[in-house]
């Protein structure tokens, strides 16, 4: 069992992509436009009928959209595509919660002072409702894994869980900063994108899989020319990796 913790925005491309890559399990992505022209008709097909076995979606409505998909469909489509990744986590077992964190421009602030300590983080707004945080701690109790999908939600749950890993339903101001030597409360593994250099969100993901590695990873990338950034591909890191399952 494991729940994925994910912001109110969208998933994403990159972040399903890896999540599936990692767990070693096919999953219906977007673009979906350029899905279908790429040759994904039966995968895109596949994704929607998901939808409708599970009542989100009429097959009225499902057939109308099949109907008139072409790449250059001025109508967007991601909010279909962030129904069909959710509901194929669903089919996987993942349990998906969501939370919400206002992100202010200071996260995406380099650090230019020596000390880390001294850096200043600005607050930022977080909301975890009820059944959010049973979901949560239902997964924990259970032997799960809770798996933060952008450093958005990861900064949430540290922030509104116990010393002891309770995440708490509640609302208020963070400013929390998350460097090495951090030690996680909640947190089990993280799905995020690469970031940019001198970040706080660096020292976050280093905090969590080391700097060693992040540098490996980031070498990797620039290597195999991924994406970085905002809109870029995504990495999976782990307490615990395990092997890569091929779908």
């Amino acid at each position: 069992m494991k729940v994925g913790v994910i912001g109110a925005g969208t998933m994403g491309q990159g972040i399903a992509k890896a999540f599936a890559q990692v767990e070693g399990y096919e999953v219906a992505l977007c673009d979906i436009k350029q899905e279908w022209a790429d040759g994904g008709k039966e995968k895109i097909a596949k994704g929607y009928a998901r939808l409708v076995e599970k009542g989100k979606m009429t097959q009225e409505t499902v057939d109308g959209i099949l109907a008139k998909i072409t790449p250059g469909l001025k109508e967007n489509l991601c909010a279909d595509c962030d129904l069909i990744v959710e509901a194929a986590f669903e089919d996987m077992g993942v349990k998906i919660a969501h939370v919400t964190l206002h992100v202010g421009l200071g996260t995406f602030r380099p650090v230019k002072v020596e000390n880390v300590l001294d850096h200043h983080m600005h607050s930022e707004f977080y909301v975890v409702e009820d059944a959010e945080a049973k979901k949560v701690n239902d997964t924990k109790a259970a032997g799960g894994r809770v798996i933060c999908v952008g450093t958005t939600s990861c900064r949430t749950v540290e922030s509104a869980s116990t010393e002891d890993g309770i995440l708490q339903a509640k609302t208020g101001w963070t400013d929390i900063f998350i460097y090495p030597g951090y030690k996680f409360k909640i947190l089990d593994a993280l799905i995020t994108n690469f970031h940019l250099p001198e970040s706080t969100l660096v020292m976050l993901v280093s905090a969590l899989a080391g700097r060693e590695n992040i540098l490996a990873a980031y070498n990797e990338a620039i290597r195999e020319k991924y994406r970085f950034f905002s809109f870029g591909d995504a990495m999976f890191i782990a307490d615990d990796p395990q092997p890569v399952k091929k779908a």
